[in-house]
């Protein structure tokens, strides 16, 4: 395993863990939701034996927003990058999550360096905290490090507005002292959330992101299987998901990441299609 060259601490400046808040605007779905709100109160104080249909509307809002939620790749709650913007021309993007590890990681970068391919990883705080030098390491080499909270928990989406808040602030805090620069976009534990998520975005300065396709290489049994996923229409702007962090494992123990993402990175090369990082494209918007 070869040993990155690691970079210089943050200079004496300190790099403020958030950028500049951007203005909430709610959905539509939000606002809908408030309107079916205000309804079924106008509803229930004119007609108050109509409180089932009143408390039957209300339930269904919920419903919506809840499954809204439920689908990682919807912009009903909010904005949400599922593809790169129209300015990125033919590149796309590989994002990798739920690391850093410390045996997995130093092994993606190796392949990433291999193929002079640039990625994006959506680490978590707690795992940066105890492996620092991966952190520093994805630094050094040229890539991106995003939010994607500090514990990972699996119950962040029923979490509300403060605690939600506290996680992904958490988070920003400790990325940004080990990387020396702010995370610009965050993605959801599992890419689950609820209404609350994209307020506190819009404080904290972030951006949501999610994917185009995904590998599922966290549950598959075979690389072949992941690769087809993520190749079947690879098309420019796409924005593809890998883990490094819990990852699948083949029959001879291996990570199966580190079989899909040659396949990858070739066909990628073989399609002219260049690979770029998320704040690349935030960085460059016209």
């Amino acid at each position: 395993m070869s040993t990155p060259m690691l970079p210089s601490r943050p200079s004496a400046v300190p790099t403020p863990a958030c950028a500049t808040a951007r203005r909430w605007k709610p959905a539509p779905s939000i606002y809908g939701a408030a309107a079916v709100h205000a309804g079924a109160a106008a509803a229930l104080l004119a007609q108050p034996h109509a409180w089932p249909w009143a408390a039957g509307g209300v339930v269904a809002s919920h419903l919506a927003l809840t499954a809204a939620g439920l689908w990682p790749r919807s912009a009903l709650l909010g904005p949400n990058w599922t593809r790169l913007p129209e300015h990125a021309g033919e590149c796309i993007a590989l994002t990798i999550d739920d690391g850093p590890d410390p045996e997995v990681t130093p092994r993606v970068l190796d392949l990433l360096d291999r193929y002079d391919a640039r990625a994006t990883f959506f680490c978590i705080g707690d795992l940066a905290r105890r492996h620092p030098q991966w952190i520093e390491a994805i630094v050094a080499r040229g890539h991106a490090v995003e939010n994607h909270s500090q514990r990972h928990r699996h119950t962040f989406s029923l979490t509300g507005p403060r605690a939600m808040k506290r996680e992904i602030e958490a988070a920003q805090r400790t990325l940004t002292e080990i990387a020396g620069t702010a995370p610009r976009f965050f993605r959801a534990p599992a890419g689950l959330r609820n209404p609350f998520l994209e307020p506190v975005l819009c404080d904290l300065g972030l951006h949501l992101a999610s994917w185009t396709r995904r590998g599922f290489d966290t549950r598959a049994k075979d690389a072949g299987t992941v690769e087809r996923r993520l190749l079947d229409g690879l098309a420019p702007r796409d924005i593809l998901l890998v883990h490094d962090g819990h990852a699948a494992r083949d029959a001879r123990g291996e990570p199966l990441v580190l079989d899909v993402l040659p396949a990858l990175l070739r066909a990628a090369a073989e399609a002219r299609l260049p690979w770029t990082t998320l704040r690349a494209c935030l960085d460059d918007q016209p």
